[in-house]
């Protein structure tokens, strides 16, 4: 939402004073401009990347007219499905996490938070690692710097579109002189015609020039910075759960695991400790009231 609103911002501005100077909207159409810079773009895209690539990007992009997805609902819904992971071993024992973390997908834990697991990367994430703690065997430290270098890699891969989109926002205004240069070409060879043909021609070339800038500037570059934004709160999104895991294996309490997560979350989008504790608080009644095991529940 707030992309389609930026961006009408950023057109109607542009469009409205020009219009004020007694602009004409049609001088402006010059279809063979946007051939030049666009098919420039979409060629440097694929040089120096990759169809897969230019596919990903399209995807985030899209991906933006929805909002940032990492909320603060998002975080929370994480902190309780990590804390139900952690009670659930803490109540019936660590083998007991072995069904959930080997077939997340038939989880009766996990299917009760949607947005978790909808993130396929954080549930591999968790289950991977919870699998390492149950199969023992492995040290804090180690399991520590494990998840720091799975970190790392998944960073870099979610930071390449917004590189990929700062990059072509950075040849934009080099797009727009090609064009440009080439509309000057065309106006020498007219030079010798009526005054309103040479004008025309030059505008047109000119118009090469205003459209790499504004690409460039109002375009590519805010994209950039939104897909970095996204990329980023990924990675405190991936962080909550390094922190959580990291402090049950060392042997923490669920709660106190859930709240070393918490305290990594940006102060914005970060819950209060009431409402994490309301939330676990409530889940500890719900637990209680029904069976506390697989067996009990088979016995009754």
């Amino acid at each position: 939402m707030f992309l389609i609103i930026g961006l009408a911002v950023v057109f109607a501005s542009i469009l409205a004073g020009y219009l004020m100077h007694g602009g004409n909207i049609a001088v402006l159409m010059q279809y063979s401009e946007f051939i030049i810079i666009g098919g420039a773009a979409l060629g440097s895209v694929i040089i120096g990347y990759s169809p897969k690539a230019l596919g990903a990007i399209i995807k985030s992009v899209m991906g933006l007219l929805k909002g940032n997805p990492y909320k603060k609902a998002t975080f929370l819904e994480l902190l309780q499905a990590m804390y139900d992971m952690f009670q659930h071993s803490r109540r019936d024992g660590l083998m007991a996490l072995e069904r959930h973390v080997e077939d997340p997908d038939t989880s009766d834990i996990l299917a009760n938070y949607t947005s978790f697991k909808n993130n396929h990367h954080a549930v591999d994430l968790l289950c991977d690692t919870l699998k390492l703690v149950v199969m023992g065997g492995i040290s804090v430290y180690d399991l520590s710097d494990m998840m720091e270098i799975d970190l790392e890699a998944q960073h870099e891969d979610a930071m390449k579109i917004s590189g990929i989109l700062s990059t072509i926002g950075d040849a934009m205004p080099g797009f727009g002189i090609v064009a440009a240069v080439l509309g000057v070409v065309i106006t020498m060879q007219a030079i010798g015609g009526p005054a309103e043909q040479v004008g025309e021609k030059v505008a047109a070339a000119l118009v090469g020039t205003f459209l790499g800038v504004l690409l460039a500037y109002a375009i590519f570059a805010p994209l950039s910075k939104a897909c970095e934004n996204v990329a980023k709160c990924e990675g405190q999104y991936m962080s909550c759960i390094k922190n959580a895991v990291v402090s049950f294996a060392r042997g923490d309490n669920p709660l106190v695991s859930v709240e070393f997560a918490r305290r990594g979350i940006e102060p914005e989008m970060r819950p209060s400790f009431r409402e994490l504790e309301d939330t676990c608080k409530r889940r500890n009644k719900a637990d209680k009231a029904a069976p506390s095991s697989e067996s009990e529940q088979a016995a009754a």
